[in-house]
């Protein structure tokens, strides 16, 4: 009885084969057995056609590669946004999140997501390069 739930929850016309999370995640609604999850995982993996298509799409894994190290202080910087935020009275919605490469130092600028290139540009110079230099 298992393996027809399984196979027609993954042969299914409404989706298009799914992976074992969503089809766990679908199954899990109507039924339940004891290792699920399990016997899910090992009909997904053991699938030819799933098989086959995740490799054309994925890129083979390599070895991580180590970022450079600097030499001094706030030569390479990393920067991130954090978007989405509640506007607040000054009208900011967003924080710029600078961060030092060498010493994890960050900063934590305040901005709103309709600056533009030339905006942020002079804020970095005010708030960054005036206290770490260029």
């Amino acid at each position: 009885m298992k393996k027809i739930i399984l196979s027609e929850a993954h042969e299914s016309s409404y989706s298009i084969l799914p992976g074992g999370t969503k089809m766990y995640e679908d199954l899990k609604q109507i039924f339940w057995w004891d290792g699920m999850k399990k016997d899910i995982a090992y009909f997904v993996a053991c699938c030819d056609i799933c098989n086959k298509v995740k490799a054309d799409h994925q890129k083979p894994t390599g070895l991580l590669q180590p970022l450079p190290v600097s030499q001094w202080k706030w030569d390479d910087v990393c920067m991130d946004f954090i978007t989405e935020l509640p506007r607040t009275q000054r009208g900011k919605d967003a924080i710029w999140v600078i961060v030092d490469t060498l010493t994890k130092v960050a900063h934590f600028i305040p901005i709103s997501t309709r600056y533009r290139a030339d905006e942020l540009a002079q804020l970095y110079v005010s708030r960054i390069v005036s206290l770490h230099g260029v």
